[in-house]
């Protein structure tokens, strides 16, 4: 597949995207491309919306603060979305930020906020984690933007996952499993949909462990020999999962 071209600029939009066809960005995203990036009428930036691949568009400038886009090509069309699930404990407003930025990139199809006993953060802003998801798609090149599903109490989601995610493997990083390699876990498991839960900064409580691993769809892997903090858990089961069951 053709590569995002990083020396343009892109721009998520809601629309429709198909040759000829026009769009108005938001007040927002024009008031950007005309008077923070200089662009103006017959400059090209690119478009995509998540469905319908990704356009070389051209500007037209319609006042100071308004512009309308035209499609002119399509530069890349929209690949198979990904099926990883991305299952976590919120954390405090800026690590968030950086968790949810670093799921989009490393190929996360959904994201939901699972909340536990330890988890300090109860409340989460799910429109500033789209902005998030949307700001990561944009900058990384990603054409397929992510899912950001409500939050859930952790027994209610281990309630329901067999009638919502039937034949889905929930993989969650047990800070207590004895060993230290994920790889000798991971490589025994057979290719399939999976999900993948990381906890609070406080850890999951005994009685959540012992119901996880209780749970023939749950799989507990470790995450080495050190104490991660839940953001950078995040990008390491990630990144292992991707490597050894995922699209690397």
């Amino acid at each position: 597949m053709a590569r995002s071209d990083f020396r343009m600029q892109r721009l998520f939009v809601t629309a429709p995207l198909s040759v000829d066809s026009q769009l108005e960005p938001t007040r927002e995203q024009a008031n950007y491309l005309l008077n923070v990036l200089r662009l103006g009428s017959g400059d090209a930036i690119l478009v995509f919306n998540g469905r319908d691949g990704e356009w070389r568009a051209e500007i037209s400038e319609t006042g100071r603060k308004s512009c309308t886009l035209r499609m002119t090509l399509q530069t890349r069309p929209q690949p198979p979305a990904s099926d990883l699930l991305y299952l976590f404990a919120p954390l405090k407003m800026s690590r968030l930020d950086y968790m949810v930025q670093k799921a989009v990139e490393m190929g996360a199809s959904t994201l939901r906020p699972v909340l536990t006993q330890h988890t300090q953060v109860t409340r989460v802003n799910l429109d500033r984690m789209q902005a998030n998801v949307i700001e990561a798609a944009e900058q990384c090149g990603i054409l397929a933007v992510p899912e950001v599903q409500d939050p859930l109490d952790l027994s209610r989601l281990l309630d329901t996952w067999a009638k919502d995610n039937e034949n889905r493997r929930l993989i969650f990083c047990d800070e207590g499993e004895e060993s230290n390699n994920p790889l000798t876990v991971l490589t025994g498991m057979p290719r399939g949909p999976l999900a993948v839960l990381v906890g609070p900064e406080g850890g999951f409580s005994e009685s959540e462990r012992l119901r996880l691993r209780s749970e023939p769809f749950v799989t507990p892997i470790p995450l080495g020999p050190r104490i991660l903090r839940a953001d950078t858990a995040a990008v390491a089961a990630l990144a292992v999962i991707q490597a050894v069951l995922g699209d690397w």
